[in-house]
């Protein structure tokens, strides 16, 4: 990866770069959303885990007070880690408006990250099965906003299937939420481009609403519009930040 920051973080397994376990803390980068004057959609941590245990409370304090003072940026962090973000939002007493939580369900060996992110105070709860890699089977999406679903992509990915697609639509029905599919490739060949159309062809009723072929920066809108209200979305524009910790 050719960026400085970077250096150091990763090894070569299997001719291929993965992360070596080091984790740094950027405290140098914090200062950056406040020069940002124009509203921006931020995903805090796309290349890593806030609340991986090895990222200090200290350093995840600097970073809410930095999303405090600044209310006009949407902040969007997911981990793999809720029961230590749950604990952390429940002590800090306050919810902040700008500040969306989520979690990764890959297949239903880890569906008890659902209820850890539901103990979450948060505006929105969403659910990244992402990539979904096998059944989820009978969940529970209460208090959960939104369940964005894709496959795993590259040579290697592994298939995914359309009764698997079908159990979280099913679910985000009951519970009235959002079923987001953004576009992804798929291993599956011509069976893949049949669930993904089949995906697409989903009826719509209240906040069970199929999103397909956007990119990150219509999500966003689409998100802003239907779960806060605000009418001034097009402004907010995606940014990712990837420099707050560096783990996975």
């Amino acid at each position: 990866m050719g960026v400085e920051k970077y250096r150091g973080l990763l090894k070569k397994t299997n001719h291929k770069m993965i992360w070596n376990g080091i984790i740094r803390e950027d405290k140098q980068t914090l200062s950056l959303p406040y020069k940002w004057k124009k509203p921006r959609k931020i995903f805090v941590n796309s290349m890593s885990d806030l609340f991986h245990s090895g990222v200090s409370d200290n350093f995840i304090h600097q970073i809410w007070k930095v999303m405090e003072d600044t209310p006009r940026h949407f902040y969007q962090i997911l981990t793999k880690r809720p029961q230590r973000m749950a604990d952390f939002v429940t002590k800090l007493n306050r919810v902040l408006p700008n500040v969306w939580l989520g979690t990764s369900v890959e297949n239903q060996e880890v569906t008890d990250r659902i209820e850890h992110l539901r103990g979450a105070p948060a505006i929105v709860r969403f659910i990244s099965f992402e990539p979904l890699i096998g059944s989820v089977g009978n969940i529970n999406l209460n208090n959960i906003h939104w369940a964005i679903v894709g496959g795993e992509s590259g040579s290697s990915a592994r298939p995914i299937k359309e009764e698997w697609i079908d159990d979280i639509y099913d679910a985000c029905r009951i519970y009235n939420t959002a079923f987001i599919i953004p576009p992804f490739s798929s291993s599956n060949g011509d069976d893949g481009e049949r669930i993904i159309r089949n995906a697409r062809k989903k009826p719509m009723d209240g906040n069970t609403r199929v999103l397909y072929g956007m990119n990150f920066q219509s999500l966003t809108i689409y998100n802003i519009y239907f779960f806060l209200n605000r009418t001034t979305c097009s402004i907010i524009s995606f940014f990712s930040i990837r420099r707050f910790s560096t783990s996975c």
